[in-house]
């Protein structure tokens, strides 16, 4: 199997699409700002591939369908939220130079949705085929999380266009990921006068902080990690209240249950102290054998691809869940993603492009 290259993208057309996307800026859950995000995004994929791309309206905001006739083959998936406050394109403005193009969501997940619509426009047949840009996948895809499970297993395929593992690879497994907030609550007193009278509420949260760290097993690839903690509220007062979060990162169901079973027994250690914990793991692990066969029809059309497993979650977590088979990271050759110093490598986008139209033909012919 070759990749077909008689007909080759515009990089320059891709520049100025994925400029259009850059310079709209889409921070999750600000709906106004994914309102007319979603609107440009439709705009694009009508422009590129015809037809009408539909907005789905959610308590996120909305979020994008388009199909071609045919029955459902193939879903392509993405979203167009991105983590940047409003005003972050002003400090940072896209640019493109010395061979890349930087700009908040270049890498994660912009330039992976324009180079998916420009390598569909590369086919002449494509029936079957689905694109679900999503409005809220950087905060848990709540609002999506149905939508996406429903087309996934009408169309039994996922291609989902996340940025690409270093060094340009595919991301052929994922981590199941979630996060826990453990709140305590004491009773304050007087730090001076009598602080034996209060509960300490800062001194509980340090003991559950080292129960917490020691659920991790990074043999097997489970991390529990802090992350934010916060208590009290003035240097003479016994602490109330105090909250801890914790980001927890699993590579099987089994792990997901003794982690969530784990924290539903979190007791506290001093008395007349009590404890309460909100959250999970919302996005169950994407295993590699749900990429194997995309994997393997990938390597075929590109040889020097090459597949990892990463500690990231994304969409194609829950599609993978499902069984149905799923290919990931399939979006831009680049880094930095949800840091300021996020880019894109220009002299990629053409190929990811023609590899996107290899694979959909692929799935087409199977």
């Amino acid at each position: 199997m070759t990749m077909h290259k008689t007909v080759d993208v515009s990089v320059d057309a891709m520049i100025e699409d994925l400029r259009t996307l850059v310079e709209t800026e889409s921070p999750s859950r600000d709906l106004d700002s994914l309102a007319v995000s979603a609107k440009v995004v439709a705009a694009v994929i009508e422009n590129r591939l015809g037809g009408r791309a539909l907005l789905v309206e959610s308590e996120a905001g909305p979020h994008v369908h388009w199909s071609a006739d045919g029955d459902p083959r193939v879903l392509i998936l993405g979203h167009h939220d991105t983590v940047f406050p409003l005003g972050t394109l002003e400090r940072r403005p896209f640019a493109v130079e010395d061979g890349r193009a930087t700009g908040p969501g270049v890498f994660d997940m912009l330039g992976g949705l324009v180079q998916a619509i420009h390598g569909l426009a590369l086919l002449d047949d494509r029936s079957g085929v689905e694109i679900l840009v999503t409005a809220d996948e950087e905060v848990g895809s709540r609002s999506s999380r149905a939508l996406i499970e429903e087309r996934a297993l009408a169309c039994g395929a996922v291609l989902v266009f996340e940025g690409a593992a270093d060094g340009g690879g595919l991301k052929t497994g994922r981590k199941g990921c979630g996060t826990f907030q453990v709140s305590i609550a004491g009773r304050a007193s007087h730090a001076g006068l009598e602080p034996a009278a209060g509960v300490n509420a800062l001194i509980e949260a340090a003991h559950q902080v080292l129960d917490i760290a020691a659920l991790g097993r990074p043999d097997i690839g489970t991390t529990v990690t802090p992350t934010v903690a916060s208590a009290g509220t003035l240097d003479n007062v016994v602490p109330a209240e105090a909250t801890v979060v914790v980001d927890v990162r699993v590579e099987s169901a089994a792990e997901t249950e003794r982690i969530e079973a784990a924290f539903a027994a979190l007791a506290p250690h001093l008395d007349e102290a009590e404890i309460t914990v909100q959250g999970g793991i919302g996005r169950p692990p994407m295993p590699e054998a749900a990429s194997a066969e995309l994997f393997a029809v990938a390597r075929q059309l590109l040889p020097h691809l090459e597949g990892k497993a990463v500690g990231g979650g994304s969409d194609g977590n829950f599609t993978a869940a499902l069984g149905v088979p799923t290919l990931d990271g399939l979006g831009a050759v680049g880094g930095g993603a949800h840091a300021d110093h996020e880019y894109l490598e220009i002299d990629a986008m053409a190929e990811r492009a023609h590899l996107v139209a290899g694979l959909v033909r692929a799935i087409q012919k199977a």
